[in-house]
């Protein structure tokens, strides 16, 4: 019988359950915790403890007095000691923020990409990273953890990119060189985490909105390539294999046009930003086939919202109009309500925000199986705990 690892494991969720409802409702007091959380309040005066000594939450504002009691103190998360690196590794730029846990980028940096093959990927990624760094240690700040984001399937169980088509990737396993240049660049070890670009990117709509977040939620990004993440119950739906949101290669017309991996008909080949840029693209066309994709995804999971970015949303506002508009036609031949379907909050820098969000809801959200920590790998010693 595991005791001690079974304890451990049970702390941490207690602990995160304390932060969850610090970030829902600030202001707290420990006697309010214990009361919301169901946990003694001898429990959450030792986890609060652990908590502001770990720079986690803060002591903030005036005492009150609740009911007959003694004054108690308000708790709030401390955004004032720890950040978190997020990035984003495009198929055409490489865009790295500083973000608080509260979601506030602080400092963002986008370049095109220098090379497309891994190990020059790595150098590029680990300076930015570093001048990131700088900016945080200018801000008195202390860097928790770095997230990365890419444009393909992610092993679960490995954290080896199985298939990026649009980079030229296949069986890349980047974590070590990634850690490796890192290192060499002089960044702090920290825990490293890989996701794809959509699965993290509705993490950061997801864990970065008011209050508990939305929840089923579905993040589609048009871009070069076209995908979705898909946050089901409290966590990020990745499939078997980590293939599941691979939506850009669902086939919406048999026999159509050749699609880059290989299929015809595939979404990609209908509304990704290259169709979209050729001579002559047509993007009202290209809108009804996002609107019949998203009708697709919101009959097969019923979500709270589906968030829809990228390149091409950028660069056409009526593009994502027009899906819209569409998937409310669906809606009225059925006689139901429309899903909710929004722009992200961080635009163009919402898979970077939302790589830096991995951490913690790796974090907020302790349960996991054994697979799943795998993708997680740290650069030295220490560790977002």
């Amino acid at each position: 019988m595991k005791t001690k690892g079974d304890q451990q494991l049970v702390k941490r969720i207690n602990r995160s359950v304390l932060l969850r409802l610090v970030r829902a409702q600030p202001g707290l007091s420990r006697a309010r915790l214990a009361a919301e959380s169901g946990l003694t309040k001898s429990t959450v005066s030792l986890l609060v403890r652990e908590l502001l000594d770990d720079g986690w939450l803060d002591e903030a504002g005036a005492s009150v007095t609740e009911g007959m009691g003694r004054p108690s103190t308000p708790l709030h998360l401390n955004v004032g000691v720890r950040a978190l690196i997020g990035v984003e590794i495009n198929v055409e730029i490489v865009r790295v923020v500083c973000v608080s846990l509260q979601g506030d980028v602080l400092h963002s940096d986008a370049q095109p990409h220098e090379d497309h093959r891994p190990p020059a990927v790595c150098a590029q990624v680990a300076r930015m990273v570093a001048a990131a760094h700088r900016h945080l240690l200018a801000s008195g700040l202390r860097l928790s953890s770095i997230g990365v984001g890419v444009p393909g399937a992610v092993h679960d169980a490995t954290g080896v990119v199985r298939f990026a088509p649009n980079l030229g990737w296949r069986d890349v396993d980047l974590l070590p060189p990634l850690a490796h240049a890192l290192k060499r660049e002089g960044v702090p070890g920290v825990a490293l985490h890989l996701q794809n670009d959509a699965d993290a990117a509705v993490l950061g709509e997801f864990e970065f909105s008011d209050g508990e977040g939305e929840d089923p939620l579905i993040f589609v990004s048009c871009d070069v390539g076209v995908g979705a993440g898909i946050v089901l119950n409290d966590r990020v739906f990745i499939g078997a294999q980590g293939m599941a949101g691979e939506i850009g290669h669902s086939v919406l017309q048999i026999d159509g046009p050749r699609c880059s991996c290989g299929r015809l008909g595939c979404a990609e080949a209908f509304i990704s930003s290259r169709v979209l840029e050729q001579p002559g693209g047509d993007v009202r066309r290209a809108a009804r086939y996002l609107g019949l994709l998203l009708q697709n995804l919101w009959v097969t999971f019923e979500p709270r919202a589906i968030v829809v970015g990228g390149k091409s949303c950028e660069a056409h506002p009526e593009f994502l109009r027009g899906a819209i508009d569409t998937v409310a036609s669906y809606a009225e031949s059925a006689g139901l309500a429309p899903p909710v379907i929004r722009s992200p909050r961080y635009g163009a820098w919402t898979p970077a925000v939302g790589a830096a969000a991995l951490a913690l809801h790796e974090y907020l959200r302790p349960l996991r199986t054994n697979a799943q920590a795998r993708r997680v790998r740290p650069v030295a010693a220490e560790s977002l705990t």
